[in-house]
C-alpha cells in the first residue's frame, strides 16, 4: 500500500466519522465527546499511527533474529562473506 493510498483510507474513515456526526446531530442526539474537535484529533492519531505500526513491521520483518530461519540465513550470509 503507498502512502497515497494510506492517506486516502484515513482520510475515508474521517468521512465516515463526520457523517456519523452528523447523523446523530439530525437525530438529536448529543454524545458528549464525539464532536468535530475529536474526530479531528483521532485522524491526526491515525495518520501518525499508522505509517509507526508499517515501520515497526519492517524493522522486525527485516531483522535476522525473529526466527529460527532467519538466523539459519544469517550463519549463512556470514558464512558466505556477505554480511
Amino acid at each position: 500500500m503507498t502512502a497515497d493510498k494510506l492517506k486516502q483510507v484515513i482520510a475515508a474513515v474521517g468521512g465516515v466519522l463526520s457523517a456519523l456526526y452528523l447523523f446523530f446531530k439530525a437525530i438529536d442526539v448529543e454524545l458528549a465527546h464525539f464532536n468535530e474537535m475529536t474526530i479531528e484529533a483521532f485522524i491526526g492519531f491515525l495518520t501518525a499511527l499508522i505509517p509507526l505500526i508499517l515501520i515497526g513491521y519492517g524493522i522486525w520483518k527485516n531483522q535476522y533474529l525473529v526466527t529460527e530461519k532467519a538466523k539459519k540465513q544469517e550463519d549463512a550470509l556470514k558464512r558466505a562473506r556477505l554480511k
